[in-house]
C-alpha cells in the first residue's frame, strides 16, 4: 500500500500539470528521426494548420503545414514517403490527411506551409502528390468544434525507390502496397488538434 501511495504522490503533480515536466524522449542520437522545428512531439497544432476545404464546414483554417525536418536516414535511401493520419477521424474509421512520396533523398525537411500549398512553397519536383480522403495530397485537421483533442500521426518512410518510380495520385493504400519490400525505415511524429 505504501508503494501505491508513493507512486500516486509522484504522479499526481505530473498529471495535474499535463506532464509538462516530463522530458521528451530523444532515443539514440543515430536513430532515424522526424521532428517539427519549434514544436515538441505531441504538441498542439496552431489554428492556421487546420484544413481549408469548402466541402467540410469543420475545415476552418489556412491549411498551413508545419515545418518538418529529419536526419539519420538509412544509407540506401533514395526517396521518402510521408503519410499523415487521424485514426479517430470519421468516427473511428480514420482519415488520411496527407499522401506524399517521391521526396528525393537529398531533402532533409520542408519549411512551414510548403506542403499545404502556400505561395512560394516548394519547387516543382520536390515530391509526388498522392491522394488523401479528400482527393488532394495535403489537408490539415478538420475536427469538429468541441471535439476532444485528436491525435494526428505523421510517418516518414525512407525507401530505396527512385523519386520518380511511382505515378502521381496514389492513395495511402496504394502507396503502402507499392512500398512493400522497398521501405527501409520509418520515423513518426504526433500532433494534436482541437477547436
Amino acid at each position: 500500500m505504501k508503494n501505491i501511495a508513493a507512486a500516486l504522490t509522484f504522479l499526481a503533480p505530473l498529471v495535474l500539470s499535463g506532464c509538462a515536466s516530463v522530458p521528451e524522449i530523444e532515443g539514440p542520437p543515430t536513430a532515424f528521426r522526424l521532428t517539427a522545428p519549434g514544436m515538441a512531439d505531441n504538441a498542439k497544432l496552431p489554428p492556421k494548420a487546420a484544413g481549408n476545404f469548402a466541402k467540410n464546414p469543420n475545415c476552418t483554417g489556412q491549411n498551413v503545414s508545419p515545418a518538418l525536418a529529419w536526419r539519420n536516414a538509412p544509407a540506401k535511401t533514395r526517396s521518402y514517403a510521408l503519410i499523415w493520419d487521424d485514426q479517430a477521424g470519421r468516427t473511428g474509421l480514420g482519415v488520411s490527411h496527407a499522401v506524399i512520396y517521391g521526396i528525393p533523398a537529398s531533402t532533409s525537411g520542408f519549411p512551414e506551409g510548403a506542403l499545404g500549398g502556400a505561395p512560394g512553397g516548394v519547387p516543382a519536383g520536390a515530391f509526388v502528390p498522392g491522394k488523401n480522403n479528400a482527393g488532394m495530397h495535403w489537408l490539415g485537421p478538420c475536427s469538429p468544434k468541441g471535439n476532444a483533442p485528436q491525435h494526428y500521426v505523421m510517418t516518414l518512410i525512407a525507401t530505396d525507390l527512385e523519386p520518380n518510380a511511382l505515378p502521381a495520385g496514389l492513395t495511402k493504400a496504394e502507396l503502402l502496397k507499392a512500398l512493400e519490400g522497398k521501405a527501409l525505415r520509418a520515423a513518426s511524429l504526433v500532433f494534436r488538434f482541437w477547436q
